[in-house]
């Protein structure tokens, strides 16, 4: 069952969620790769190029302390996550979600009315957090350059899109996510250190991409850079929060952002 959208059969590939959810043990001024990275059969270079990234990204301290982001992915499901618990709440029409990514378990609601009968639940939490799995890459995927089961290769010098020079990174897997056998080339600006596209191979082995996509629009929210746009596509309702309320996670009333504090301030 294909249950993403724009474009459809995209690579889910995450690394483990207990090592991209423990964010708060690690604060250095390089990237710390998590458990399992294959530093081995990196490019000394790659990493060196994703060490940029993070640093322009606004370092991988500021990224640990982000506690609350919001978006809609495509402008279609909203997003709520915890990073630091593994809560999260995904709204899809008349559905409500409200689970935690470590033990897989929560709450569902359907048209107001909640979903009880435990065979019937396991459907729409298991899609809330595959739909997680795969709308957090889309919008987080340059602060996993090195997540557990990646391998980082220099691909070399090009141009992207508009004909800034790039330096581009093969990202690969290894017995990760649910597709590891997925490849992407990612461009770094030259300039900017920031991802400026991402070219998606269903197979290592490929010659050709089946989508390539802009990351662009790369904006500051709190104390961490977020890009929202997509060449076709763009999230919106992007938000980075220091405090919300524990209601958000725990019940499927209407939120009201409006009323909510102020979103996170830079430092």
């Amino acid at each position: 069952m294909n249950i993403f959208c724009l474009p459809a059969n995209f690579s889910r590939v995450f690394c483990a969620i207990p090592m991209l959810l423990l964010l708060g043990t690690m604060a250095m001024s390089q990237s710390p790769a998590a458990a399992g990275f294959n530093l081995e059969n990196s490019d000394a270079k790659a990493v060196a190029i994703a060490d940029e990234v993070m640093a322009k990204l606004g370092g991988w301290e500021n990224w640990d302390k982000t506690r609350y982001v919001t978006w809609k992915f495509f402008g279609r499901r909203l997003h709520v996550w915890d990073k630091w618990t593994g809560n999260i709440r995904v709204e899809r029409g008349d559905e409500i979600i409200l689970m935690n990514l470590h033990t897989k378990t929560g709450r569902a609601w359907k048209g107001g009315n909640e979903i009880t009968h435990p065979d019937s639940l396991a459907k729409p939490v298991q899609f809330g957090y595959e739909a997680w799995i795969n709308d957090t890459y889309w919008m987080f995927m340059p602060y996993k350059l090195k997540d557990s089961g990646v391998t980082l290769k220099y691909a070399g010098e090009d141009t992207m899109r508009g004909g800034r020079p790039v330096d581009i990174l093969a990202l690969t897997f290894e017995k990760v996510g649910v597709t590891p056998e997925n490849k992407y080339l990612i461009y770094v600006d030259k300039e900017t250190k920031l991802v400026g596209q991402w070219d998606f191979f269903e197979k290592t082995t490929d010659e050709k991409p089946r989508t390539s996509t802009p990351w662009t629009n790369w904006q500051r929210y709190g104390n961490i850079l977020l890009s929202d746009e997509r060449g076709r596509g763009k999230h919106t309702d992007l938000a980075v929060f220091d405090e919300l309320p524990a209601a958000v996670f725990e019940s499927p009333a209407p939120v009201d952002w409006t009323q909510l504090k102020t979103p996170a301030k830079s430092n």
